[in-house]
């Protein structure tokens, strides 16, 4: 089969891929998110799904039903899939809490992982993960769609490209003002199962965004700060009947120092009584650049970039253009990572990365619970 992509003149470039032999994969939790992994799955020519496992009974096979799929092998935890399958590859789409425990058995068991975000609920978690990689030889790749934005691409080829000179301070966030995720059950809103709230559902991205396009910078202390006040007030939430049982972040923000004298100026929502906590903002020794936010944390830009700079000692502004991506950034996530295993190349999005993000996660909420400010120590992996 062969699929269509572009270069960078908006010509197409045929890719083949080797069908010949299936890829065997085995999807570890099969709630919600877990429909976009096997829906992009099913569209790759060289991969069958062919076992499932989760902790609730019939969950599994009514989700393999409702996609058409019918010879699956089905489990009722991921130790017992693991055990009894050869597998070419996993997603694990459990609940936070329970990511490192499933990639790291996965790993043990030789299997390379496609890892929902947030990478981990802890820093240490996210380091056991880091080291089960190292030594089983396999990739983790974390599941960070947004990367394969074009706009994304772009904000990252800006920076790169020394439009902004040198980024010394970064305001980013993002958020809705009714947003709390509970359309499909209250997994979102336990410490026990999500451990993380706004910050490490959606603010893992806000921070992916600008930590990615600067080359990832090390942590080194953050200022952070959490609140539930949306979540436990049913005259203000939009799922009110889980007041009672919110026990994670609705809002959080964190003043984080990056390596490089760089300054990252943060804060997220599930939920607030306005539109935006602000736009993101890149600063720079050369120039700037304003990202407009979006409503909800859909995968790119909520609008025209501008770049603010000086030309011919004139003070200008020059919008980007909107850039279409032509392919679901699911679909984008699920074959880069494919590919990778495939070929032994490099996860796309790597736990070296990603190893900072949960770092300044878990640093906003330990420094949020002392308050006051705390140093990231991140240990040798």
């Amino acid at each position: 089969m062969k699929t269509n992509d572009l270069n960078d003149f908006g010509q197409k470039i045929e890719k083949k891929i080797d069908a010949s032999r299936k890829m065997k994969i085995g999807i570890i939790g099969t709630g919600w998110i877990s429909e976009y992994h096997i829906i992009a799955y099913l569209k790759q020519p060289d991969v069958e799904i062919v076992a499932a496992a989760d902790l609730i009974p019939g969950k599994a096979e009514a989700m393999m039903k409702k996609h058409g799929l019918t010879d699956v092998r089905y489990y009722p935890d991921h130790h017992a899939m693991l055990e009894a399958e050869e597998l070419d590859a996993v997603s694990v789409c459990t609940y936070n809490a329970t990511h490192a425990e499933c990639t790291i058995d996965a790993l043990e068991h030789g299997v390379p992982v496609l890892l929902e975000k947030p990478m981990s609920v802890t820093l240490d978690e996210a380091v056991a993960i880091c080291r089960a990689e190292k030594k089983s030889g396999k990739i983790v790749s974390v599941g960070f769609q947004p990367r394969f934005d074009e706009n994304m691409k772009m904000i990252k080829k800006i920076v790169e490209d020394g439009a902004l000179g040198k980024v010394y301070y970064i305001q980013t966030g993002g958020g809705r003002r009714r947003g709390i995720p509970a359309p499909f059950g209250d997994s979102f809103l336990r410490k026990e199962t999500a451990g993380l709230g706004a910050l490490g559902d959606i603010g893992c991205y806000s921070l992916d965004m600008v930590l990615n396009a600067i080359g990832y910078p090390k942590p080194l202390t953050v200022t952070g700060y959490k609140s539930d006040f949306f979540g436990k007030n049913p005259a203000h939430s939009n799922q009110p009947q889980y007041a009672d049982i919110f026990s994670v972040d609705d809002f959080g923000a964190g003043f984080i120092r990056l390596e490089g004298g760089v300054i990252v100026d943060f804060r997220i929502a599930w939920a607030m009584h306005v539109d935006t906590p602000g736009d993101t903002i890149l600063f720079g020794t050369e120039g700037a650049l304003r990202i407009p936010s979006t409503e909800c944390w859909n995968g790119t830009v909520g609008g025209e970039m501008t770049l603010y700079h000086d030309v011919a000692g004139t003070q200008t502004e020059t919008k980007i253009p909107i850039l279409t991506t032509r392919e679901s950034l699911f679909d984008l996530k699920i074959r880069s990572f494919l590919d990778a295993v495939k070929n032994g190349t490099p996860a796309p999005v790597p736990t070296s990365q990603i190893l900072y993000n949960q770092a300044i996660i878990d640093g906003i909420s330990r420094s949020a619970e002392a308050g006051h400010e705390v140093k990231i120590e991140i240990p040798e992996i």
